[in-house]
């Protein structure tokens, strides 16, 4: 077997806050690290509770396909020279699946564990593990013990390898997240795929259960009915769905169950060879024509080549077709006419159907026939088959339901075709401006007004200005950026001296790649670091000429993997996962989603005298975008495509839009957008695990004249839990990663970095090919939400009143049992309120008993389907229209004179910032709500089950008690209050409200 080149490497940097061991109140430490049968041993630092050792080793990792299963431990350990003995001070163990590449890895400071019950242990030890498979890179040797100055208790059995000294020391700041256990590295390589995978059925059981189809009634009275969810019965997989479940017809397992079973026939042309010359030259342009009833491909010609190759795809819908007899002709290019080839006639009866897993169909040569059919010299390699859309051909073939009627050229094609998108990651930028130093100003005869221009690509910041009376400026401020991965720009600063209003004068600069930025998980401290300035002597900023001068600025630069940056709006966020893929948990399970198809559209261009829509659908969850194939010139398109997602976290939303492609044509590719038709989100939370969800979403848009239905979009959806534990651990854990609670950000911070990064994700998307276009990425990610609305903000008031009916209702109730409005019940009132003030040990688990026998009571009304967008809850069944107006006026205002607009702007964003808070005014009310509905199963039972311990816990424990430590803990030492949420504020803040239904 060879030996792999992949190497484990484990750079030890540091160690804080130690137990002292030695009896003299301090520790003589090392450590020892362990992987794989390989032991290596840091040197001993003398008397120091916080030793800094800045030493790397690299083991051997002799197979990687088991790297999953070992394990790195890493002890401290503390040399006792009078005893000749050592003492544990603490051990980290680290799982192969958080080992990432050398790109990704970050100094993590883990809190030491303790190797027994009885062990006393304390402080933390500063790790940066990563995986290289860089040859230059040897494995660690074993050293001499002499020449560590430390102490070996195994010399022949544990070797000390060379240190490598980096000549910097971190801060050390406790991190006490513990590494991602989502790594699976392949055997071959380092590359680790984080992608969301199609899951074939085989692999995630062995005989999978038929199964559950939900039914979807519309249970809201207040919802108009053309505008509710409806019940879809469609053939899944091939099977029909009866009485809940799916039964199939035939046996044959189908990795696309979420979607019905289209049969395509499908026509590859790979080459030719020997075709007859078409001139007196003897030169040939040929080219393949698929024909089949009405419906014809076309390939690209090839200049002057008898022996072309194409290896082409075409696949014809099997229910369109109007003939039984296939046709591949081949052509001659001529700027008259094309000349007849050949042709190869084939009778679709005698096509074989292929199945998945099958092997690809071998292609075969075909003699060319002239139009009497006898043979002529030229043969065409073909292969043809029946396949669905299962088939690993479906995405890059042409389609005949997708065809382009009037332009089929090239760059049309592309446009039409079924893509997934993989986001950019992103990453904060902090860029902390220190200090600058011997500035060098154009006049000597005044003190410089400096600042600092930070820029990161067209993202541009400044800092305040301050009077540098000694030539040396201060400024000590944060400046956030969004940058992603692979970085494209630099970090470009500049300082520059306010000359006069207006007018502002360079006096150095300095260029930073980002690639060669720090990156941390964590608070802790970057190192700061003095750059020089460079001063330019040309005005052509591309083509400087640069001379070096005195001047330095002192910059403290980082990229901060520790949060998550928002793409999208906060209250439909897809992804919650921070930046360092170190942080990464295991999946907690599998979201598969079907898009079926769609009835009834609005007509979104004209063509040939009449109304058409050219549709494709986006859907988007967590870093993978996908897109359907565009169905051209249907209002009744049929996609019948399946995507499958990881899910990380059930307080998540998956969002699918509809789009009619305005790229077709060349005139409809000079500066037309692609219109939006509608979209639709689902919250992961409220579904319930291992059912099918079947259902017809009506599409609503708010228009300049109200609310319009433009269709209903047909979907089939499936969560499937992986890890029950891990989900229901995730309920207790803070919703957003730690650095988000240690260093917030500000609300004005947060919506700024927010359009930013959409920005940059629309930016990146559209250079793909077909692209994705701006206009669909700021759709799907409610780039507008934040803007002031009248609808908007009279939704949330009502959503905030519906909040407090209940409270409303008990005040009433509590006003008519006072007023004896019917006096046997308030007799029981008083009967009760009597014995609960004998007993108050009563009250506390009769409260929780209520709320228990209410949870329960409710089971049977819980929701059964999915929420959906709502216009009675949104409010947009009866606006004004004036208040329409106002919502799609553009921003700033162009209805009014100057003053009027400045007063208009101001009026509306801060009547936007009013909004947001009463919609989470409202968003909290309901997670109150949300407790007891059965909206989000998982949580309710965790509720409910709660209820049901406390009650009994209460029964048996004295009130007193209770109370005493209830207070206790509410009013315990600000010492002993974590720097995270509590679990209940965690569990809290996951529940769904109706934020969902929100148009």
């Amino acid at each position: 077997m060879p030996m792999s080149n992949l190497k484990l490497g484990v750079d030890v940097e540091s160690a804080h806050d130690l137990m002292p061991k030695d009896g003299q109140g301090s520790s003589s430490a090392y450590v020892e690290l362990s992987f794989d049968g390989q032991r290596y041993r840091t040197t001993t630092k003398e008397k120091d509770l916080s030793p800094v050792w800045n030493e790397s080793f690299y083991f051997n990792i002799s197979d990687p396909s088991i790297l999953h299963h070992l394990t790195l431990d890493a002890y401290v350990y503390s040399t006792i020279r009078g005893t000749d003995t050592r003492s544990f001070l603490g051990k980290v163990s680290l799982s192969g699946t958080s080992f990432v590449p050398l790109s990704d890895a970050v100094v993590l400071h883990y809190p030491l564990e303790k190797r027994g019950l009885f062990s006393r242990v304390k402080g933390e030890l500063g790790l940066k593990v990563y995986l290289t498979d860089d040859p230059s890179i040897k494995y660690s040797t074993p050293l001499p013990a002499a020449e560590t100055g430390g102490y070996l208790s195994r010399a022949a059995a544990q070797a000390l390898p060379s240190q490598v000294t980096h000549g910097k020391s971190e801060a050390r700041h406790t991190f006490h997240h513990l590494p991602n256990q989502n790594h699976h590295l392949p055997s071959s390589g380092l590359e680790v795929s984080h992608h969301s995978t199609k899951y074939e059925v085989d692999e995630m059981k062995t005989e999978p259960p038929p199964p559950t189809i939900v039914r979807m009634y519309s249970v809201s009275s207040s919802q108009p009915v053309d505008y509710a969810l409806k019940e879809t019965s469609p053939y899944l997989g091939g099977g029909q769905v009866v009485g809940g479940r799916i039964f199939r017809a035939d046996k044959t397992a189908s990795t696309y169950d979420l979607v019905e079973r289209m049969q395509f026939l499908f026509v590859r042309v790979v080459k030719a060879h020997d075709l007859p010359a078409m001139d007196v030259t003897g030169s040939v342009n040929p080219f393949v024509e698929v024909k089949i009833g009405n419906y014809k491909g076309v390939t690209k010609h090839m200049e002057n080549k008898p022996n072309p190759e194409w290896n082409v795809v075409f696949a014809f819908s099997k229910d369109r077709m109007q003939a039984s007899m296939l046709e591949v002709i081949v052509k001659n290019k001529d700027l008259v006419k094309d000349d007849f080839v050949g042709i190869v006639k084939i009778d679709i009866h005698e096509v074989p159907t292929r199945v998945p897993p099958d092997s690809p169909l071998a292609p075969e040569w075909y003699r060319l026939e002239d139009k009497k059919g006898e043979k002529i010299t030229g043969e065409l390699m073909l292969a043809v088959w029946i396949g669905t859309q299962a088939d690993e051909s479906f995405p890059d073939a042409w389609h005949s339901d997708a065809a382009i009627p009037i332009d089929n050229s090239a760059a049309a094609s592309t446009q039409i075709r079924s893509k997934v998108y993989h986001s950019p990651r992103l990453w904060y930028v902090r860029v902390n401006v220190v200090e600058a130093q011997d500035l060098v100003p154009t006049e000597k005869n005044r003190f410089p007004a400096v600042y600092v221009k930070a820029q990161i690509g067209i993202q541009v910041m400044k800092t305040r200005t301050v009077q540098a009376r000694t030539l040396n400026s201060l400024w000590n401020e944060d400046l956030l950026f969004v940058a992603a991965e692979p970085f494209e720009d630099h970090l470009v600063l500049t300082v520059e001296d306010c000359v006069a209003p207006g007018k502002d004068e360079i006096l150095g600069r300095v260029i930073i790649p980002l690639s060669y930025v720090d990156r941390r998980a964590d608070d802790r401290l970057i190192p700061s670091r003095w750059f020089n300035l460079e001063k330019p002597v040309a005005v052509d900023v591309d083509q400087l000429k640069k001379e070096k001068f005195s001047s330095r600025i002192h910059l403290r630069v980082c990229l901060d993997g520790g949060y998550h940056v928002l793409d999208e709006s906060t209250h439909y966020s897809s992804d919650l996962r921070p930046t360092a893929k170190q942080l990464w948990k295991q999946p907690i399970g599998i979201l598969e989603l079907g898009i079926l198809n769609a009835e009834g559209f609005q007509p979104m261009k004209t063509r040939d005298g009449r109304g058409t829509s050219d549709t494709y659908c986006v859907a988007k969850y967590g870093h993978k975008w996908v897109r359907t194939r565009t169905i051209v010139d249907s209002l009744c398109p049929k996609y019948n495509e399946q995507y499958t997602w990881e899910v990380f976290d059930p307080a998540t939303v998956l969002t699918v839009g509809v789009f009619d492609n305005g790229q077709l044509t060349e005139k409809e590719q000079n500066g037309s957008k692609d219109l939006k038709i509608g979209k639709v989100r689902i919250r992961i939370s409220t579904l319930e695990t291992g059912r099918i969800y079947t259902h017809a979403y009506p599409l609503l848009v708010l228009h300049p004249t109200g609310v319009k239905k433009m269709g209903e979009l047909h979907l089939a959806i499936r969560f499937t839990c992986t890890s029950f534990t891990n989900m229901l651990y995730k309920y207790s854990r803070p919703l957003l990663p730690k650095m988000h609670y240690v260093r917030p950000f500000s609300v004005m911070q947060q919506d700024v970095l927010r359009h930013r990064a959409v920005n940059i994700v629309a930016m990146r998307l559209g250079r793909s090919e077909p692209p994705l276009r701006k206009e669909v990425v700021e759709y799907m990610s409610d780039v507008n939400s934040h803007l002031w609305s009248m609808r908007r903000s009279r939704a949330n008031f009502f959503r905030l009143m519906s909040v407090f009916s209940g409270l409303f209702a008990a005040g009433k109730w509590v006003g008519d049992i006072c007023m004896w409005r019917n006096p046997v019940t308030t007799v029981l009132v008083h009967v009760l309120f009597l014995m609960l003030v004998c007993f108050p040990e009563l009250i506390l688990p009769t409260v929780f008993l209520y709320m228990f026998l209410i949870g329960v009571w409710n089971y049977r009304f819980r929701p059964r389907y999915p929420p959906h967008m709502n216009i009675k809850i949104s409010q947009a069944d009866a606006v004004h229209p004036d208040e329409l107006d106002e919502e799609f006026d553009s921003f700033p205002t162009s209805r009014s004179p100057e003053l009027v607009r400045m007063r208009y702007d101001r009026l509306r964003s801060v009547a936007g910032r009013i909004q947001t808070v009463v919609g989470d005014v409202a968003t909290q009310g309901e997670r109150f709500q949300a407790l007891l509905s059965w909206r989000d199963p998982r949580a309710t039972a965790i509720f409910v089950a709660f209820c049901l311990a406390a009650a009994v816990v209460l029964y048996v424990t004295p009130f007193q008690v209770v109370a005493a430590l209830s207070g206790c803990y509410v009013m315990r030492h600000p010492r002993f209050r974590p720097r995270l949420p509590s679990l209940p504020i965690n569990f809290f803040r996951r529940l769904p409200a109706r934020t969902d239904s929100m148009l």
